[in-house]
């Protein structure tokens, strides 16, 4: 790069000494090429930036070349040569003025590609070459300061580039492209506090696309953040999960690699932080008996089999504060052997997994009392981006939701969902819906992770359906009935509770949560839902026709299709109803096949004649009694 620069400076000042016509000016030249050629031998020991050193030795070579095509028409050259060569008048200025623009930009890069970020706020000045385009020059400037300045320094550019990438996604390109992205994962790695914090921002704000994704998830950005999701600060670790979130949001293609590099778990990992402990009555599966739980327990007791473990016995909690005690404990010899087995339950699950963690080095014991320490806002926020993470992770990825729910992640979610606020809340209702849509798709995945009798499972229809029925927050009530219409195929027909809540939601709600009610319901009421007459009739029950009528005549377009199609199911399968003659549902699908939009709908085109032939057969009667 830097080889013919220096070769023709040298050419440059070498003929400018067998100048014989303009020798002054050759003079003024050759001291400014040897300066030139000077800064050049010193960029040429220096660990340079190669973005814009490429750029500007591009530059610096064709104005020597000019330089050199000028001294060479001063030479001796004969009688001929000196009357056909034209030299205009303003040639030497003009030469000058380039050769001295190359020596500012040479002398610029070599200050900022060995700056040690030990000025503070000094600015190296605006380089000629970036002239016509100033906000170039600022990247390169705080990239180069990336690279090569002080930890307080770099975290000043860190900050710099996070306000670029907010303000113009060109912005954001610019700075991938300039190779931003190598010295800000090395901040995340190695900086102090604020610098990972800025540094893990602006790799989550440089995630617009496909293609700035790809090539982060090339420069390494799976590796870096999973490291800090291990061992990081609480504050970097909720912001790299923030950073996560927004690159699986921009390129799904990148969740596996994530999951590769084990960011599932060590997500789920901080999900279940002070979350999952509180709840134990939850944490027993089905494939751990009572007599496997005491016998651990007995050898969690021997400090042999402790050592033997690998653990050392400091790091198994055996407090009795650590125990959730029977409301009646001490009371009755009984219920303190339930207390017992219940304590002993949950100092098992507990050593376990403060087990798991030692061996598979997810955390020291002193990284643990840090967390401990954290103020409960800082705690929050953590959750917050970790269930954020999982979300945009588990977004149509069965292997992921698979690992998801094979894990303590559902009924962290349910926990969440029941105890927390705000963001944490409605992040962990997000990556539920994400969940339930994947199961919804999957039979595998709703006979694993929501069977019935799943201790887990229950707890997050409990909490989902508890959402339903207050109806509070819109934001947080429609990926509840989503989770809850995903979730359809898997309810026993003694599972009366579904139904009423959702009903309800279809009477003076806003337009978005009646249709989300509309399309949950066509889902339980649909053919291929096994118990499709059970839900018709418990949904006629709740008093769902007349509402699904409304909605038909006088909802929006989108509202009203979707309230036909479920209205038609309920026609298909409860024709004998004496509910839906008195709401006149065949009135209502006489008039809806006259209307050319509605029956362009493929479903309504699909169902709607069939059920409308169902309903006369066994309503006809009554109809012509309205009439």
């Amino acid at each position: 790069m830097l080889a013919k620069p220096i070769q023709l400076a040298d050419q440059v000042t070498k003929w400018a000494d067998d100048a014989h016509y303009f020798r002054q000016e050759c003079q003024e030249l050759k001291t400014k090429t040897e300066r030139l050629a000077s800064l050049l031998r010193q960029a040429a020991r220096a660990d340079l930036y190669e973005r814009p050193a490429r750029r500007i030795m591009v530059d610096t070579e064709q104005v020597l070349d000019k330089a050199f095509a000028l001294v060479s028409k001063c030479r001796a050259g004969g009688l001929v040569k000196r009357v056909f060569t034209i030299i205009p008048a303003g040639a030497f200025k003009k030469m000058t003025l380039l050769l001295d623009n190359s020596i500012a930009d040479v002398s610029w890069l070599l200050r900022v590609s060995t700056a040690s970020g030990d000025d503070g706020d000094a600015h190296l000045g605006l380089c000629p070459i970036a002239q016509n385009e100033p906000i170039l020059f600022l990247i390169w400037e705080q990239i180069a300061t990336l690279q090569t300045g002080s930890l307080e320094s770099r975290a000043d550019a860190a900050a710099s580039l996070v306000s670029l990438a907010r303000d113009n996604d060109r912005y954001g390109k610019l700075i991938i492209e300039e190779d931003g992205v190598g010295p800000l994962l090395r901040l995340v790695k190695e900086g102090r506090l604020e610098g990972q914090e800025n540094a893990a921002l602006a790799l989550g704000l440089l995630a617009r696309d496909t293609d700035s994704v790809e090539q982060m998830i090339k420069a390494g950005v799976c590796l870096v953040f999973a490291k800090v999701l291990k061992d990081g600060a609480m504050k970097v670790q909720a912001m790299v999960s923030w950073a996560i979130s927004e690159l699986a949001a921009a390129y799904p293609k990148c969740q596996d690699t994530f999951a590769q590099n084990n960011v599932i778990r060590l997500l789920v990992g901080h999900l279940a932080f002070e979350t999952v402990q509180e709840h134990s009555k939850y944490a027993i599966t089905s494939k751990m008996s009572i007599h496997s739980v005491v016998m651990d327990n007995k050898n969690q007791n021997n400090p042999n089999n402790v050592q033997k473990n690998g653990m050392h016995a400091d790091l198994i909690d055996t407090s009795d504060q650590s125990m959730i005690k029977h409301p009646n404990h001490g009371k009755q010899p009984q219920q303190q052997n339930q207390n017992q087995i219940h304590s002993v339950v949950e100092h098992t699950l507990k050593t376990k997994s403060v087990k798991a963690a030692g061996l598979n080095g997810i955390m020291s014991s002193s990284g643990v009392k840090a967390r401990e320490y954290e103020d409960p806002e800082t705690k929050a926020y953590m959750k917050a981006m970790a269930a954020r993470a999982l979300w945009f992770l588990a977004k149509g990825n069965h292997a992921i939701c698979k690992s998801i729910t094979e894990s303590k992640a559902l009924l962290c979610f349910a926990v969440l969902l029941e105890k927390q606020t705000g963001d944490v809340q409605y992040n962990s209702a997000m990556a539920l819906m994400e969940i339930c849509r994947v199961a919804e798709e999957s039979a595998d995945l709703r006979r694993s992770a929501f069977k019935p009798s799943s201790p887990a499972a229950r707890a997050v229809v409990d909490q989902l359906l508890h959402v339903v029925e207050k109806a509070d927050f819109d934001d947080l009530l429609i990926p509840c009935i989503i989770s809850l219409g995903c979730l359809s195929r898997t309810f026993r027909a003694t599972e009366t509770r579904i139904i009423g809540p959702l009903v309800k939601l279809l009477d003076d709600r806003e337009g978005d949560v009646s249709r989300e009610a509309v399309i949950a319901l066509t889902k339980f009421a649909c053919t291929e839902n096994f118990l499709h007459t059970d839900h018709c009739k418990a949904i006629i029950a709740a008093g769902g026709a007349k509402n699904l009528v409304q909605h038909v005549y006088f909802g929006e377009q989108v509202i009203q299709i979707d309230a036909l199609i479920l209205l038609c199911y309920i026609a298909l399968h409860v024709p004998d109803s004496e509910a839906l003659a008195q709401a006149e549902i065949l009135t209502v699908l006489e008039w809806s096949y006259k209307q050319a939009y509605m029956i362009q709908d493929p479903t309504v085109e699909a169902i709607l004649p069939e059920a409308k032939v169902r309903l006369e057969l066994y309503q006809s009667r009554g109809v012509k009694n309205y009439h």
